[in-house]
């Protein structure tokens, strides 16, 4: 029989609406059954895509046994992160200060009250490894909430306080400086090993946010070092099998098994981790015109719009790392994995010698039970090109055959803007209009589906149709963030409008009173503590992502309430890089567009003009951090389109870019040379 998850919107809740166990969503009233009956709470957060999530349900919540225990001594309350990262980042917090460590799944007891005493994350059914199983915490729980609740509470009660006095401020320190962006550059090559191209630890996530601080800081300063490291870290994930070899787009991390070994994958692909890393590989092409950078980049465009695109246009969150291996059984990294004997069958014999090579497909298997992961070795053999690129696609065309990795169908809001931002600067850079067609669709059923006539986003959508959870800072930074984006590529000057009014909202939900932001709105629901963090996770913080957007809308619009608040949350940059720069690398990239005015471009000139479609597209391909674009018919003040364009006329009846930075202009230049030149452009 169903449980009260079948009413859920979110797929992860949905695969657990026939457990045993009897789920309640995060709501009030399951915390007031618990004061009812007198019992503790348990939270488990997980995400549709996780690997580890779907074996603890197989393992602990499918088990009618173990679900009876838990149903008559727990309330049991199910998360999906991605639904509700301020309930995720509260408690995450408390696991990772009483443990050290933190992940998904992440398991946790609390009181009525929601106040924490005991963490973890996965638990298995039986003792393994110094992990207790799943019962015995169970029965530990249970036994030390009947016999004593004093030491539960007080245990819980320091937790709380604990978490409660962790609010930050921005007073007394100010706004980055040049200091602060060497300190930075700095300590990333200290934790930079160029032989490998990664940076130290087992676990290799892809560094997005590092890399784009990295290409930003060697626009601004001409920084080898800098563009040398982005270039090690931009090879190695590329090369790697953190990338798709076959199809494009990327895995959630790596893993080194054993010295020497090969490179793991965690097969599951997020929609945020190919956002953000389309974005970069593109940003990467502007500064180097690499071909390898090119090709990523667009691989990794197609991926999306081929395998996350919803029918309503949005783009899914995530594939997960599991599928059917073609025998029933649902193992992880199925779809994606490869044995010689695979490779002669859809290859023939000498092309699947090749591929082997080239991929580093073995005999013995590089991953598990003789199959192997596709990778590229560190100096690649000089192959035809035209003969590897049938190989890849007759690859892809059988890999298309096999069971496909289940989808998360929910659209994210923040995910979604990141998504627009990097397919409308992909489709500009590579005249790929099919690409901007995407980012303004998706950026379409945002605008209808997830915001409210108040600029009040919803964090999530499934079929359409609007989930109840409000969304957080993140939502409204990226999406205004991709609407910025959408605008400077199409000149439409109503995406400035709307990123405006999401960005009003965060001055007035989000924002403290000394300029702090907090990850939550000031009338949302209240958690044993409002969650604020300006730490780059998976992906950017909402606080720096905010700041990063506030100072570009200041450019479109000259808005100086806008930078100012940017400027203010920007302090938090200059005292936290230093110290942990692979931690706030967004807050050091919106740092170095702040250090560089940002610089603004206004192209005016008639729609459909080739001189003026010359000049809008130097002005994208330009490196300059934080660069703001605008294009569009002369007109004057209000009539204006986008205010940065507004009282600038043809140069001699010639469209003309100007440029401007820190409110003043450059006499303006009808020779899109001149304008390369300007901005540091290589024309391609």
């Amino acid at each position: 029989m169903p449980n009260r998850l079948v009413q859920a919107t979110s797929p992860y809740l949905l695969q657990h609406a026939d457990n045993p166990v009897d789920w309640w969503p995060w709501e009030a009233d399951a915390f007031e059954e618990a004061r009812r009956r007198d019992v503790p709470v348990f939270l488990s957060v997980g995400y549709s895509a996780c690997h580890w999530c779907h074996v603890m349900a197989h393992e602990s919540f499918e088990d009618a046994d173990t679900a009876a225990y838990m149903n008559e001594h727990f309330v049991s309350v199910k998360v999906d992160r991605e639904e509700r990262p301020d309930v995720d980042a509260v408690y995450m917090d408390a696991v990772q200060a009483a443990t050290g460590q933190g992940g998904w799944p992440m398991s946790v007891f609390m009181t009525p009250d929601g106040e924490p005493f005991y963490f973890g994350t996965y638990f298995p059914p039986e003792p393994h490894h110094g992990l207790p199983s799943f019962q015995q915490v169970l029965e530990g729980v249970h036994n030390a909430w009947t016999s004593r609740r004093g030491e539960v509470a007080e245990v819980a009660g320091r937790i709380t306080r604990d978490l409660a006095g962790r609010e930050l401020s921005t007073e007394d320190t100010g706004t980055p400086a040049e200091g602060t962006q060497a300190m930075a550059l700095l300590q990333l090559t200290r934790d930079f090993d160029p032989a490998s191209g990664w940076f130290q630890g087992d676990a290799k996530f892809p560094p997005s946010m590092v890399v784009e601080f990295l290409l930003r800081h060697h626009a601004r300063t001409d920084s080898v070092a800098a563009l040398e490291m982005a270039e090690g870290l931009c090879g190695a994930m590329a090369r790697s099998s953190l990338y798709d070899q076959v199809g494009g787009g990327f895995h959630r991390y790596v893993l080194t098994p054993r010295a020497g070994g090969s490179l793991v994958p965690h097969f599951e692909k997020m929609l945020y981790d190919n956002a953000l890393l389309c974005r970069v590989y593109t940003h990467l092409w502007r500064a180097t015109g690499a071909e390898s950078a090119r090709r990523v980049a667009l691989e990794t465009a197609d991926f999306m719009v081929r395998e996350l695109r919803t029918e309503q246009g949005g783009f899914a969150s995530a594939l997960d790392a599991d599928s059917d291996d073609g025998s029933g059984r649902h193992v992880e990294g199925a779809f994606y994995v490869w044995t010689p004997a695979q490779l002669r069958e859809v290859l023939g014999e000498a092309d699947a010698a090749l591929a082997a090579a080239h991929f580093g497909v073995t005999e013995e298997g590089t991953f598990e039970e003789g199959r192997s992961v596709l990778q590229l070795p560190d100096n690649e053999r000089l192959v035809d090109a035209e003969r590897l690129a049938s190989v890849r696609a007759r690859l892809l065309a059988a890999r298309e055959e096999r069971p496909r990795p289940g989808r998360d169908d929910k659209v994210v809001a923040a995910w979604n803007g990141l998504a627009i931002a990097a397919l409308a600067e992909t489709g500009a850079c590579f005249e790929r209009p099919d690409l901007v067609r995407a980012a303004t669709e998706a950026a379409d059923l945002l605008v209808r589906v997830h915001m409210d006539w108040q600029a009040r986003l919803y964090r999530t959508s499934l079929d359409g149709v609007a989930g109840s959870h409000a969304g957080v800072l993140e939502d409204y930074a990226d999406v205004a963030e991709g609407f910025l984006a959408l605008a400077a590529v199409t000149g439409e000057g109503v995406w400035v409008d709307f990123a405006g009014l999401l960005l009003d909202t965060v001055l007035i939900r989000f924002t403290g009173a000394d300029g702090a932001l907090f990850d939550t709105a000031d009338d949302a629901e209240r958690l044993i503590r409002r969650p604020q963090d300006p730490t780059d996770n998976a992906t950017p913080s909402g606080w720096t992502a905010a700041c990063g957007a506030l100072l570009t809308y200041a450019a479109y619009t000259g808005s100086s309430a806008h930078r100012e608040a940017a400027e203010r949350g920007l302090s938090v940059v200059r005292a936290l890089g230093p110290r942990a720069p692979r931690f706030i690398s967004w807050g050091l990239a919106v740092a170095e567009a702040y250090l560089d005015g940002p610089r603004e471009v206004a192209v005016v000139g008639p729609d459909g003009d080739p001189a003026t479609a010359l000049l809008h597209r130097t002005a994208l391909l330009a490196t300059a951090p934080g660069l703001a674009v605008a294009v569009g018919e002369p007109a004057s003040g209000a009539e204006a389109e986008i205010p940065l364009l507004a009282n600038r006329p043809l140069l001699e009846g010639r469209p003309a870019a100007y440029v401007c930075r820190n409110f003043t202009c450059d006499a303006p230049t009808a020779d899109a040379r001149e304008l390369a030149a300007r901005l540091g452009v290589t024309v391609r």
